[in-house]
């Protein structure tokens, strides 16, 4: 069973800066690539970030310059630096890892990041 388990959200001022992270484990098949979503109350799920093991980045337009997604030398966690966060980046995130060999993504619980002063 494959499980995501994520880290690091929380409360913070415009300007501030987050670290996520996320974990995946229960597979012994390879991860093709990870990512960061986000969801924000009345809004429909977004991609955020997102990295292949092979190391490209596909970063959504709002958040290019902000933030950084990299991927750990296992290849199986995938962190998200966030700085000069602003209000309209509140929403949960969710993590992702999409396994190339099952043709099927898994999906994290979800952490809430709230920016407000």
């Amino acid at each position: 069973q494959v499980q995501l388990v994520e880290s690091g959200g929380g409360l913070v001022q415009p300007g501030g800066s987050l670290r996520l992270s996320c974990a995946a484990s229960g597979s012994l098949f390879s991860i093709h690539t990870m990512g960061w979503y986000r969801q924000a109350p009345g809004k429909q799920r977004e991609l955020v970030a997102a990295i292949t093991t092979g190391g490209s980045t596909n970063y959504a337009d709002s958040v290019k310059g902000r933030f950084t997604i990299s991927i750990g030398n296992a290849k199986n966690t995938v962190s998200l630096q966030m700085n000069s966060l602003k209000p309209e980046d509140t929403a949960v995130y969710y993590c992702n890892a999409y396994y190339g060999s099952l043709s099927r993504d898994y999906w994290g619980q979800g952490t809430q990041v709230t920016v407000s002063s």
